[in-house]
């Protein structure tokens, strides 16, 4: 597997793009927008998404799917409330390769991990996943990371880490598709709440604090639904959470952060063009953890602050005052 199909010219998709590009694959890229495709082919930059990096020649890019048909791996990295809609309009080529979806999160309309939604539009899919303690940044200029692929067929497994592997990009294979997937989404909301305590100025105690709590809750929602709580311990549960509950270059923790200053929502977004996915699976975490009597307090409180309108002290003070029990994971 040399010849790599990087569907979605975001930020991500692209450092996934560098990143192989620079261990000798040949990757091709599909971009909606002409402009992307022009300046990465003309200009070897994302100057919409990723302004500042130098792109390896080996990457192309495209506005054409039929492009990508001779690709021998796909990474889709369209944010989560995309990949319906992706895997439909892709799944010609999709239907007999292995695809790996980069995003991270729930279908908020059916409230459906993103295997399931691709699933039902190729039954026989040979899907996984890619999650980890990862900044695009980072990834395209080449420094060292570790993620973890998820794929239930063995064989499309071992071929797909060998082909994404490298130096700088470490890949470890599970077939826990469902822990790869809880994990990835649920850190998400955990570090919208991380940066909500941090912009209260409640403290580094509070935070990690409420961190530690969000493993536990990933972890009920993970065993609810069938997966290895074990699966958390690795690069997509507990590396994945402390990271982007502890910089402010996750989006997601950066937002929290405002909000406990008293930025407003919509404010914040307004001035982004990538998806913060935290906003979307806090709701699609609300019905999920309803329809499987999963206890999951700090999601639902960030659920109430970025949906409900609730405010954020009194969100704080209940959660604060929930009775003592013994700790458990």
């Amino acid at each position: 597997m040399t010849n790599i199909g990087v569907i979605g010219a975001g930020a991500w998709g692209t450092a996934l793009a560098q990143s192989l590009a620079n261990s000798g694959r040949n990757v091709t890229m599909w971009a909606r927008e002409e402009d992307v495709v022009q300046s990465i082919n003309s200009k070897h930059e994302n100057t919409m998404y990723l302004e500042g990096v130098r792109l390896n020649e080996m990457i192309s890019a495209t506005a054409d799917a039929q492009d990508l048909k001779d690709c021998d791996v796909f990474l889709i990295s369209t944010p989560a409330q995309h990949v319906r809609g992706t895997v439909e309009a892709m799944k010609d080529i999709l239907a007999d390769k292995p695809f790996i979806l980069c995003a991270k999160g729930i279908e908020v309309e059916s409230g459906e991990l993103l295997t399931d939604v691709a699933k039902q539009i190729i039954p026989n899919a040979k899907v996984g996943v890619l999650s980890g303690p990862t900044f695009a940044s980072e990834i395209a200029r080449g420094l060292p990371c570790a993620v973890t692929v998820a794929i239930e067929d063995k064989e499309a497994g071992q071929q797909v880490v060998e082909a994404l592997g490298s130096r700088t990009l470490r890949t470890y294979l599970t077939d826990d598709i469902v822990g790869a997937q809880v994990g990835g989404a649920v850190k998400n909301v955990i570090a919208i709440a991380s940066g909500v305590i941090q912009g209260r100025g409640m403290g580094e105690s509070a935070r990690c604090a409420l961190i530690t709590r969000g493993l536990t809750e990933m972890g009920r929602l993970a065993k609810a639904l069938g997966a290895e709580r074990g699966t958390l311990m690795g690069m997509c549960g507990v590396g994945d959470l402390f990271m982007t509950a502890s910089s402010m270059q996750s989006r997601n923790f950066s937002l929290g952060f405002a909000l406990g200053e008293g930025k407003s929502m919509d404010s914040v977004l307004a001035k982004r063009i990538a998806v913060t996915e935290g906003v979307h699976t806090a709701k699609a975490l609300r019905v999920m953890a309803k329809n499987n009597a999963v206890d999951m307090p700090i999601s639902r409180a960030v659920y109430e602050f970025l949906h409900e309108e609730a405010d954020i002290d009194t969100v704080i003070e209940k959660v604060l005052n929930r009775p003592l029990r013994r700790e458990s994971l």
